[in-house]
């Protein structure tokens, strides 16, 4: 068994066992026609690893705090599912270049008063970001949350997310790549 196949394995009973907030029990798992209509609507396709969460485990209500977005249709509780807010928050950044929404970079988990676990899907290692608007600075709104979304899984599983450990003195690494990757190119 791959060290992928362990880690689905213990997300998968870690799934089963506990319930995200307005989620009253654990949604089946995405068709692979489903998969393929969302990654078509985004552009671009997921990472292997949060494919297979969606394919193989549920399709959201599991994971840190409010746990994973839906793919495509919100879930119980109301929250936006992960490929209608990533286009709204495209959308929402050409209106407002001040704010723009970085290409490749899924919403896969809110934290509440508008943040979000975000996986940059363009990068190898499947890095996951932490979007914090909060202090009102898109250059200061985006954070590398875990240099993985494989360690970001691993800490929910085993308890030892910042989330879950949260010090007074806790800093997360600004995300260098936000202006880079938010940039217009200029044409050729």
């Amino acid at each position: 068994m791959t060290e992928n196949e362990q880690l689905l394995a213990r997300v998968a009973a870690k799934a089963r066992d506990t319930r995200s907030y307005g989620w009253a029990s654990l949604p089946a798992p995405v068709a692979a026609d489903t998969l393929s209509r969302a990654e078509a609507t985004l552009g671009f396709s997921l990472p292997p690893l949060l494919a297979d969460l969606y394919l193989r485990i549920g399709d959201g209500g599991f994971g840190p705090e409010y746990g994973l977005l839906p793919l495509l249709d919100s879930s119980p509780a109301g929250e936006p599912a992960a490929v209608p807010q990533y286009l709204a928050n495209r959308e929402s950044g050409r209106k407002d270049p001040d704010w723009p929404w970085p290409e490749g970079v899924l919403p896969i988990s809110h934290w509440g008063c508008a943040m979000y676990a975000c996986v940059d899907c363009r990068s190898p290692e499947a890095t996951v970001l932490l979007f914090e608007p909060n202090p009102g600075d898109p250059d200061h709104a985006w954070f590398v949350d875990t240099p993985t979304l494989a360690d970001w899984l691993r800490s929910w599983v085993e308890g030892t997310g910042w989330w879950d450990e949260m010090a007074d003195d806790f800093q997360m690494t600004p995300w260098p790549d936000f202006r880079i990757r938010t940039t217009p190119t200029e044409p050729g």
